[in-house]
């Protein structure tokens, strides 16, 4: 929906709105047991919620496409992810605090596994401990490049921040992660003419790499994504008339959030610690975002039955979210992480809307296939729904005479 539109639209009001995502909540069924992960889940709590809510699937960015956890997030929160667009990069600055700078190109960094062959045999290292991070990021900033200033920062378990600061530097560099298993890392290319520069200050950071911690098993390179620098966009609270936070363990969800306004509720990493911050910080806000994980990494390394169970850990805990009466509650995911394809991919992605004003529909179960026959449809845009949610909150005003 148009901003300036809805703008004109806001009205004051003190409903709250809580967005639950689940992470690659979306899936698709396994061979044995021919349901998705969600649909072989136990969630009597989430199922009880469809029966009283609007249900769907909606289409995280259009048709066909693969959404990375950035655009498939910025779509939840009203902004079309084809127009508004930001790398990784960013969004791992800002998601650890980094100062980062308008000049600065910022990219998100995976620590990775090679073989004697030079190939990549596993693009998360083992998922090694962010404590193993901080010793290999401690290496890292030995390396020097000429001309430009080095940051190397730790984010999480495999991931570092890796952000370049010097003049005429440029955003336009395409990935050295390949994305799969069995090829090698891919050399960075300047994607304009403005980016050659650029593209050989990565490369020179790239080969040191490889010689820093080439004795370093299973953390022995680096693949780095997302080089971008910051944008700046329209406000999510002056847009939306909401005074937005967003609660999550992971920095990159804190960066994405702060990038688009909302302010970042310090919490913990576990889901229990994000639920008691929501409580402790129920009056301070109108709109909450809180973020939920482990589903994602289960679907990525192709564990089923591991991110069956955290969805039902999450099924365990919907009770402590309804016993803060959200006025209107959305549970969804940000794109489909189906454990058989162990990756992100296009199918839409299940969701629910409970408040007062719905008009209910058939579904009775939280589910890929119960959620087709819901009053949202089958390819709902995800930007649509937080505008869906403004109306249930009763936060917009009549359009037209």
């Amino acid at each position: 929906m148009d901003f300036d539109v809805l703008r004109e639209l806001i009205r004051p009001s003190e409903t709250k709105i809580v967005f639950a995502v689940i992470d690659g909540l979306g899936g698709l069924p396994s061979l044995q047991k021919g349901l998705t992960e969600l649909e072989a889940a136990h969630t009597p709590h989430l199922d009880a919620l469809a029966k009283e809510s609007i249900c769907g699937l909606h289409q995280p960015v259009a048709t066909g496409i693969t959404p990375g956890s950035g655009p498939g997030h910025l779509g939840l929160f009203g902004y079309d992810p084809l127009r508004y667009r930001v790398g990784r990069g960013v969004l791992s600055a800002l998601g650890i605090g980094f100062d980062l700078k308008w000049e600065d190109v910022a990219a998100r960094g995976n620590f990775c596994t090679l073989d004697d062959r030079g190939q990549v045999v596993d693009r998360r290292a083992g998922r090694i401990s962010s404590k193993r991070n901080r010793e290999l990021c401690d290496r890292l900033r030995n390396i020097q490049v000429e001309g430009v200033e080095v940051f190397v920062e730790t984010v999480k378990e495999h991931r570092f921040l890796l952000v370049l600061r010097g003049e005429m530097l440029s955003e336009d560099v395409s990935d050295t992660d390949p994305q799969q298993t069995g090829k090698p890392p891919r050399d960075p290319v300047p994607l304009s003419e403005d980016a050659r520069k650029t593209s050989d200050v990565v490369n020179r950071f790239a080969d040191q790499a490889r010689h820093v911690l080439a004795e370093n098993h299973p953390a022995n390179m680096v693949l780095l994504r997302g080089f971008s620098k910051k944008p700046e966009w329209p406000q999510m609270g002056e847009i939306f008339g909401v005074r937005p936070a967003v609660i999550a363990g992971y920095p990159m969800y804190r960066g994405l959030g702060r990038l688009i306004g909302m302010e970042v509720i310090q919490t913990g990493e576990e889901f229990d610690e994000e639920l008691q911050s929501l409580k402790e910080n129920w009056d301070g806000y109108d709109f909450f975002f809180i973020h939920a994980k482990p589903a994602d990494s289960a679907g990525e390394d192709g564990d089923f039955d591991r991110k069956v169970s955290w969805i039902e850990h999450f099924d365990e805990r919907v009770p402590k979210i309804l016993s803060l009466k959200p006025d209107v509650l959305v549970v969804t995911g940000d794109h489909s992480t189906p454990s058989v394809m162990k990756s992100h991919s296009w199918h839409p992605v299940p969701v629910l809307l409970r408040a007062s004003t719905c008009r209910r529909d058939p579904v009775e179960r939280f589910g890929e296939t119960a959620c087709l026959a819901g009053a949202l449809g089958p390819r709902l845009p995800a930007a649509d729904l937080l505008p869906l949610a403004l109306a249930h909150a009763r936060r917009l005003e009549k359009f037209g005479a």
